[in-house]
C-alpha cells in the first residue's frame, strides 16, 4: 500500500509540475488581452504597430516550436522546459518595462518574442515528457491534462488582470497598470522554474541516450519494479525497432495527402477567429459594444469561465461522441455565435455616444453581442480547440509523426499570426467603420470573415475528416486509404 500510494503521488506530482507548462502558455498568451487595451492608449498605437506587438509572441513561438525538438533531443525533455521557465520568467519582467521607456516599443517587442520562444518550447516538450513518464493506462488522460492547464492559464490571467485593473483608474491603468499585469506572471514562471528541478528526466531520453541504469532507476521510483521491468523491455524494443525501420518520404503518395489535411485543420483552427477574441477581446467590448473599463475587465472573467467549463465538456465527451461529430457541432455553434453578433453589430444604431464618449449600442444590443461571443467561445471551447491537437496526435503514421506534427503546428503558429496582426487592420480598416462615418460593415465585418471560414470547416470536417474514436494508432493509418 505504501509504494502504491508513493507511485500516485509521484505521477500527479509529476504531471502537475510539467502542466504548469502548459498554465503559463495560457497565461503568456492571455496576459497580451488586459495589457495591450492599456499599452495601446499609452503608446498611442496604430492598427498595424498594436498587431505586430500582439503577435510578435507567435513568431517566438514559430521559433521555438522549430527548435524545441533539436534542444530536446540533444539536452532532453526536463533541461528543455527550464530553459522555457527562464524565458517565461525573463520574458514577463522584460514587458513591463518599456513603460519606463515611452519612446521604445522594441524593448516591449523583443521580450515577447522571448517569451514565444518559450510556448514554442513548452508546447513541444511539456506534453511529450507527460506521454513518456505516464503510465500506459494513464497516458491519454494525463496527457489531456495540458490542455486542460492551458486554458485555465488564461483563467487565472483573465483574474490577475481584472483584481490589478479594477484597483486602478484608467489613467493609472493607462499609466503603469498593463506593467503590474505582465509581471503577475513572474510568480507561476518561478514556481515552474523552481518545481522542474523535483521532477525526474524523461527515462525514453535516458535510454536514447544509452544511459539505461539511470533511466531504469527512475522507471522503478515512478512505476514499481514489476511494472518498469516491463516497461524498460518496451522502450528498449521500441527504439531498436525505430533504429532499425526504414526512412518515410513524407511526400509519398500515401502520406502527403494526410499531412495536408492535417495541416488545414490545424491552420483552420486559427480562422475561427479565436485569438482575437482572446487577444482582443478588452477592444471588442469597448469599441464594438461601448463597455467602460469595469464591464471589460468583467466580462474578460465570464469568457474565460465559459472557456474553461466547455472544455470540461469535450474531455467528458471526446471518447463517447466522437471527434468528428464534435466538430461539426462546435461549428455550428461558432457560426451562430458569430452570426448573432455579427447581425446585431451591422443593424445598430451608433449615431449615440456614451458616457466615454465612444459609439454606443443599447443595453439589448449589448446583450446580444455579449452572448453571441460566449456561445462562440463555447462552442470553440468543446470542439476546435482540444478536439484539433488530439486529432493531430492520431492521424498521422507513426514514422513520420513527429515532422508531420511540425509542419501542422509551425502552420498553425503562422495562421495565429496572420490572424493577430491582421484582426486590429481590419477592425480600424474604413469599410468596417461605423455607417455614420461613411463606412459599410458598421464594426460587424470581422466578424462575417471568421462566419465564411467557420462554414468552410464545417464542410471540410464533414468531407474530409474520418471519425477516429475507438481506433488504435495503427488503424488509424488505413482510414485516409479511401
Amino acid at each position: 500500500m505504501k509504494g502504491t500510494a508513493n507511485k500516485r503521488i509521484n505521477i500527479y506530482f509529476i504531471t502537475i509540475v510539467i502542466t504548469l507548462g502548459g498554465l503559463l502558455f495560457g497565461y503568456d498568451t492571455g496576459v497580451i488581452n488586459g495589457t495591450q487595451f492599456y499599452f495601446s492608449k499609452y503608446f498611442e498605437l496604430t492598427g498595424f504597430i498594436k498587431g505586430f506587438i500582439v503577435s510578435s509572441a507567435l513568431l517566438g513561438a514559430l521559433a521555438g516550436a522549430l527548435g524545441a525538438g533539436v534542444l530536446s533531443s540533444s539536452i532532453g525533455r526536463k533541461n528543455s522546459l527550464i530553459i522555457s521557465a527562464v524565458l517565461f520568467a525573463i520574458s514577463a519582467w522584460g514587458s513591463g518595462m518599456p513603460a519606463m521607456l515611452p519612446e521604445s516599443t522594441t524593448l516591449l517587442v523583443m521580450f515577447r518574442i522571448l517569451g514565444g520562444i518559450g510556448i514554442g518550447i513548452a508546447s513541444m516538450n511539456a506534453p511529450m515528457y507527460i506521454a513518456e513518464i505516464a503510465p500506459a493506462k494513464k497516458r491519454g488522460t494525463l496527457v489531456t491534462y495540458y490542455q486542460l492547464a492551458v486554458v485555465i492559464g488564461f483563467f487565472v490571467v483573465f483574474l490577475a488582470t481584472y483584481f490589478i485593473g479594477a484597483n486602478l483608474t484608467e489613467e493609472q491603468n493607462i499609466a503603469y497598470g498593463w506593467r503590474h499585469m505582465f509581471w503577475s506572471e513572474l510568480l507561476p514562471a518561478a514556481a515552474f522554474l523552481v518545481l522542474l528541478f523535483f521532477v525526474p528526466k524523461s527515462p525514453r531520453w535516458l535510454m536514447i541516450k544509452g544511459r539505461e541504469g539511470e533511466a531504469k532507476t527512475i522507471l522503478t521510483q515512478i512505476h514499481g519494479k514489476e511494472v518498469a521491468e516491463k516497461e524498460f523491455v518496451e522502450i528498449q524494443e521500441s527504439i531498436h525497432k525505430d533504429e532499425k525501420s526504414e526512412k518515410v518520404n513524407i511526400f509519398s503518395k500515401s502520406i502527403f495527402p494526410i499531412i495536408i489535411i492535417g495541416t488545414i485543420l490545424s491552420v483552420l483552427q486559427q480562422f475561427t477567429g479565436i485569438n482575437a477574441v482572446l487577444y482582443y477581446g478588452a477592444d471588442i467590448f469597448e469599441q464594438a459594444l461601448g463597455f467602460g473599463q469595469d464591464d471589460i475587465l468583467q466580462q474578460q472573467i465570464l469568457l474565460a469561465t465559459v472557456n474553461l467549463v466547455f472544455t470540461f465538456v469535450a474531455m467528458l465527451t471526446i471518447d463517447k461522441l466522437g471527434r468528428k461529430p464534435l466538430l461539426i457541432i462546435g461549428g455550428f455553434g461558432m457560426l451562430i455565435g458569430f452570426l448573432m453578433m455579427g447581425f446585431t453589430l451591422y443593424l445598430s444604431d451608433y449615431s449615440n455616444v456614451n458616457a466615454a464618449g465612444l459609439p454606443a449600442i443599447s443595453q439589448t444590443e449589448g446583450i446580444i453581442s455579449l452572448i453571441g461571443v460566449l456561445i462562440f467561445i463555447g462552442a470553440f471551447a468543446m470542439s476546435m480547440g482540444p478536439v484539433v491537437w488530439v486529432l493531430l496526435s492520431e492521424i498521422f503514421p507513426n514514422k513520420v509523426r513527429s515532422a508531420a506534427m511540425s509542419i501542422a503546428v509551425a502552420a498553425q503558429w503562422l495562421a495565429n499570426y496572420f490572424v493577430s496582426q491582421t484582426f486590429p487592420m481590419i477592425v480600424e480598416s474604413d469599410a468596417n467603420k461605423l455607417q455614420v462615418d461613411g463606412g459599410i460593415w458598421n464594426n460587424a465585418l470581422p466578424y462575417f470573415l471568421f462566419s465564411g471560414f467557420i462554414v468552410i470547416i464545417i464542410l471540410f470536417v464533414w468531407k474530409f475528416i474520418p471519425e477516429t474514436k475507438g481506433k488504435t494508432l495503427e488503424e488509424m493509418e488505413t482510414l485516409f486509404e479511401k
